[in-house]
């Protein structure tokens, strides 16, 4: 756990969930992409475009959801996270449970790294 201040890294943000603490680097990466995926577009009054649209196919059949999954997140991570470059998303769909793997790597090349994010059906 990275404090306050130690921070060593340009790029960081608070960690969330953890007051006082930070993440840096790839952390830092994999944080945002979590928060632009999972913050639903209109939710944010100071920027209402930030975020994606991936929660309006949650609740949608399973044998129709796959495209509209990955198209919203390339989109949402490729307009708000300039810093990496999206490889792959694959979609999980597991009974109620939806999962997006998103492989992406640092826009330079240099490294690559994967995260998962996790949403649970409203039905």
């Amino acid at each position: 756990m990275k404090i306050l201040n130690s921070i060593t890294s340009a790029h960081w943000q608070p960690e969330l969930g953890i007051p006082g603490s930070v993440v840096e680097g790839l952390s830092d990466l994999n944080q945002a992409i979590r928060v632009i995926l999972l913050t639903p577009k209109g939710s944010d009054p100071h920027r209402p475009e930030f975020g994606s649209d991936i929660n309006k196919y949650i609740d949608w059949p399973a044998n129709l959801i796959t495209p509209y999954l990955v198209r919203e997140s390339v989109e949402a991570i490729k307009r708000w996270e300039p810093r990496v470059t999206v490889i792959q998303v694959i979609v999980d769909i597991d009974s109620s449970k939806v999962t997006l793997r998103v492989k992406w790597k640092v826009a330079d090349g240099i490294e690559e790294s994967e995260v998962a994010y996790e949403r649970t059906s409203t039905t």
